[in-house]
């Protein structure tokens, strides 16, 4: 071999090596891919803040008029078993949603009651798909029996009925979290979509009840409540809270129902999470207007024309209106408030709270049903979120804020004999 070979053989080594690392590098920062994002779908446990199976069911004089959808096949609404299989739920924890107008009649405990027994029927019915869980210690043994947990949140605290004993009442019920109110200001607090202001906050008695809860060991819930309300549970509560379904104001300036940055900011530093809500309206805006003038325009429409919600010529109408002036947002802008939740508060504050079921016909492209949960998980992965950070979002924080909570009550319990 003469001199020019030996001087040939470093170069070509360096050359290989350049390639092979080049070829690692590659591999490396492979693409994500909607495998990927399923496997992890799979992997790991997915819990929701807020799904509102129970109120897809038509409620009058308290009998409930029709049986609800055989959830443990594929339906018409945003959730059932197929769907949540498909899509990795877990967890969804079941609204149990009080309109405003029940806490005017009275009615509001009585309808409580019922939604209650009906998500406890699910299971009774199902129980190779189906299994209650009030811990969750319960819903990961569910998880590892194949089963969806149906765990349980009060939306609108007006059942409680000026009657404090009533928050240990509905925790034996199964109730892990209240939503201190909803649509307008009842007797525990003031609500984000009413103007009267009835306390600037809490009422003497809210403030009862957000201590008691903390006692007995239900989360507080404040989505929906004021911003006065925010500020007084955060001086008040000896645990940490959840907003079950709410997003960021950033995106949404003058709705109120979203979080401002200061209260994102204080939810972390009280040790809570925000669980996203994927409504159109909730993530954008911008869409908010749009979203109005379609439904003014269906309105009209039905109203000319003599149809009912549901009549299939309205419902052909409303897609031809919704097409032509688009309302929906869309998977990266659910991605972009959780981005800006981890910016203010960090990746341990946020988590998801669909409203699925309960936001009509506003969801975003690309999560239309539980079965589309790998889409955000897809794109969250595309943002460079690691698997841990992942999990922390699709269930982590928000069992840590649980399992706290329940700590926080058994010590105030010890303290109290």
């Amino acid at each position: 071999m003469n001199i020019r070979s030996l001087l040939f053989i470093p170069i070509v080594a360096a050359f290989l090596y350049s390639c092979g690392q080049k070829q690692a590098e590659t591999e490396v920062a492979k693409e994500p891919t909607i495998e990927d994002a399923q496997a992890l779908a799979k992997k790991y446990i997915i819990t929701d803040g807020h799904v509102d199976l129970p109120f897809r069911l038509v409620v009058q004089m308290f009998r409930f008029q029709k049986i609800m959808d055989d959830v443990s096949q594929k339906t018409d609404g945003n959730f059932d078993y197929v769907k949540a299989k498909e899509g990795g739920l877990d967890a969804p924890f079941m609204s149990i949603y009080i309109p405003s107008s029940r806490q005017k009649d009275g009615t509001a405990k009585v309808l409580a009651d019922s939604l209650i027994d009906i998500v406890e029927n699910i299971p009774a019915q199902y129980p190779d798909k189906f299994a209650l869980a009030k811990t969750p210690e319960d819903v990961k043994a569910n998880f590892e029996k194949g089963l969806i947990s149906l765990p349980m949140g009060m939306e609108n605290g007006a059942p409680i009925m000026d009657d404090i004993s009533n928050v240990e009442y509905f925790y034996n019920r199964g109730i892990r979290y209240i939503t201190l109110t909803h649509g307008k200001d009842n007797q525990i607090c003031d609500s984000s979509y009413d103007t009267t202001y009835v306390w600037n906050g809490l009422s003497p008695f809210g403030e009862d009840v957000v201590q008691e809860m903390n006692k007995v060991g239900i989360m507080v819930d404040v989505s929906h409540i004021s911003d006065s309300t925010f500020y007084d549970v955060m001086k008040i509560t000896k645990a940490p809270v959840i907003a079950s379904h709410s997003s960021c104001r950033e995106f949404t300036p003058d709705f109120e129902r979203n979080m401002n940055d200061d209260m994102i900011k204080e939810l972390g530093k009280n040790g809570g999470v925000i669980q996203i809500n994927f409504g159109s309206t909730f993530l954008d805006g911008a869409l908010q207007e749009k979203s109005k003038a379609n439904r003014e325009k269906v309105r009209a429409y039905a109203e000319e024309n003599g149809l009912e919600r549901g009549d299939s010529a309205l419902v052909e109408y409303t897609k031809q209106v919704n097409a032509e002036n688009n309302p929906y947002s869309d998977v990266q802008k659910v991605a972009d408030h959780i981005d800006h939740v981890v910016k203010l508060a960090g990746i341990d504050h946020v988590g998801l709270g669909s409203d699925f079921d309960g936001v009509g016909d506003s969801l975003p492209e690309g999560l239309k049903d539980v079965s589309q949960y790998p889409n955000l998980i897809l794109e969250l992965l595309k943002r460079g979120y690691s698997e841990e950070d992942i999990e922390k979002v699709c269930y982590k924080n928000v069992f840590r804020v649980w399992s706290e909570v329940s700590q926080v009550a058994s010590d105030l319990q010890k303290e109290s004999v």
